[in-house]
């Protein structure tokens, strides 16, 4: 009998089946605004971008420099890109002689005083999502708010997963799941195919090699001296995604939760409700002032550092956890895309055409359950790529025996090539199969990998990590500068700043009882109904 891959990609080779492939895709971008020396800007989230407690497109993340860009979804990701493209050209014509920091690691950093936590206003929802990220502050240290990253938001037809479903599930299965559940379980499964094979994703997109020696802050670690100012490690593809980056001790039992959404949803309301006697030792408060949010393992869902995650879009004062529980799955967000500092929004087509395959992939492939032996493994083949990824013969360990990197990869390219082959055929295009052949090329030679590009750049000039970023974003800025927005699109952006603004002013004027009775409520609606 063929496998489960096998069978579904026949049935979607359907013409009435193939017009399923849709879905919407959506990008949110990181990135820093730094001065026009490369330093950290001291200025606040600039007025005229509008609110970033409330702008649906621009807003800020965890640094009140961190600038991060909200596309809403697209059906085709080459339209997504081009509005991402358009929120940039926006934001330069807005932004003065400041520029945006063309890396995922950050630039050269102030004194940890001296980085500004991102400020939302003195509305309660604001003071929480401020609160929240000085429990950040607290727990990894400023820097670590100054990290960007790219988020690729995805999301197919519902009808799909019911005709997959239908047709491709065993009678045990069938049952009486709702579409719901279908639906919920199916991400699921992606989401455990993702973590299986997403060091291919570190190897082949990873662009974050090297870092500011001042980033460690003192700390202990066991990278390799560029220059002066630089750190890194000769292999590796991306030190954001190491142990460099927001991990610790706390979230390290939070594995594996990904075999249901009731495993996903318990593991995180015990997270959020759990003590962790060292944030217990510091206290919500100092002084009165609040410090964090709670002295849980986690402050709220969302600092659950994850490298792709199951999402729903919420509504107001509604928690991660309970709009997942109520409604299940909507897309699956994927954290671990760095910023691709040869590309002006951060990311390209060609990336995104096969970020596109391989996630389909993930969906259609069986997916078995992940025991916590296996889970471990695919920790630690992600953890070897990130760090080690370019070792000439480095060996990942698959179905209990050792494979070298590019073998699997030629091996899991292979497999996705039908996949990319069906979508082409869908948009009478070679898109997908393009960009496959340009991934081969990596795998086939470590030198034309987006890591290995960023150290060549290094080595030829100078060596000082901060001198390319700047260089880079220079670049950048000059390629957005030299096509301002049009009059249509500016008027689109002011009215969005405008009205942003005003619902701000709006939240703070209205009556509201006291923050910490906000809190309370707050963190209450993690209490799940079983429904």
């Amino acid at each position: 009998m063929p496998n489960l891959l096998t069978r579904r990609l026949a049935l979607l080779t359907k013409d009435a089946n193939r017009a399923l492939l849709g879905g919407l895709r959506g990008i949110e971008r990181e990135t820093l605004r730094v001065d026009h020396a490369g330093h950290l800007a001291s200025t606040p989230h600039p007025a005229a971008l509008g609110s970033a407690l409330t702008h649906p497109e621009i807003t800020t993340d965890y640094a009140e420099a961190l600038l991060e860009f909200i596309t809403p979804a697209e059906s085709d990701i080459a339209t997504t890109l081009s509005k991402l493209d358009t929120v940039h050209r926006h934001a330069y014509s807005r932004l003065g002689d400041e520029l945006l920091w063309s890396q995922s690691m950050p630039c050269q950093l102030p004194p940890e005083a001296q980085i500004a936590i991102a400020n939302y206003g003195s509305s309660n929802m604001g003071m929480l999502k401020h609160v929240y990220r000085r429990g950040l502050a607290l727990r990894y240290g400023k820097a670590m708010q100054c990290i960007a990253g790219i988020h690729y938001n995805y999301s197919l037809d519902e009808q799909l997963w019911q005709v997959l479903h239908s047709n491709t599930a065993t009678s045990a299965q069938h049952g009486t799941a709702t579409p719901k559940d279908v639906q919920s379980e199916s991400y699921l499964a992606t989401i455990r195919n993702f973590r299986r094979y997403s060091w291919l994703l570190m190897y082949l997109f990873g662009a974050s090699p090297a870092l500011s020696a001042g980033f460690l802050r003192g700390r202990a670690h066991k990278l390799d001296t560029l220059s002066d100012d630089t750190l890194f490690l000769p292999y590796a593809t991306s030190l954001r995604m190491s142990d460099l980056g927001y991990q610790n001790d706390a979230q390290s039992g939070l594995r594996p939760h990904e075999n249901s959404l009731e495993d996903y949803v318990n593991a995180l309301t015990h997270a959020v409700n759990d003590p962790y006697p060292p944030y217990a030792a510091l206290g919500t408060k100092k002084d009165g002032e609040w410090i964090q949010l709670s002295s849980n393992v986690l402050q709220i869902e969302n600092e659950y550092y994850s490298t792709i995650r199951p999402k729903r879009v919420i509504r107001t004062g509604e928690r991660p956890i309970q709009a997942l529980c109520l409604r299940g799955v909507q897309y699956i967000e994927v954290r671990c895309m760095d910023v691709d500092p040869f590309e002006p929004v951060g990311i390209s087509l060609e990336t995104a055409r096969f970020l596109d395959a391989f996630l389909l992939f993930c969906a259609l492939d069986d997916s078995a359950p992940i025991s916590a032996e296996e889970s471990a493994c695919y920790t630690n083949n992600f953890a070897r790529t990130v760090k080690e990824g370019r070792t000439p013969g480095l060996r990942l360990r698959h179905n209990g025996e050792d494979i070298t990197l590019q073998a699997w990869g030629e091996q899991l390219l292979a497999r996705i090539a039908p996949v990319a082959a069906l979508l082409d055929a869908r948009e009478q295009g070679s898109a997908h199969a393009d960009s496959l052949a340009a991934q081969a090329v990596k795998l086939a030679d470590p030198d034309a990998t987006p890591s290995a590009k960023v150290l060549a750049e290094l080595r030829a000039n100078g060596g000082s990590f901060a001198a390319f970023g700047l260089r880079q974003s220079e670049r950048h800025a000059a390629y957005f500068r030299a096509q301002p927005p049009t009059q249509e699109q500016s008027a689109y952006f002011e009215q969005l700043a405008s009205s942003s603004l005003a619902e701000q002013h709006a939240m703070e004027a209205a009556p509201a009882g006291s923050f910490d009775d906000f809190v309370a409520a707050y963190r209450a609606s993690t209490l799940c109904p079983h429904t």
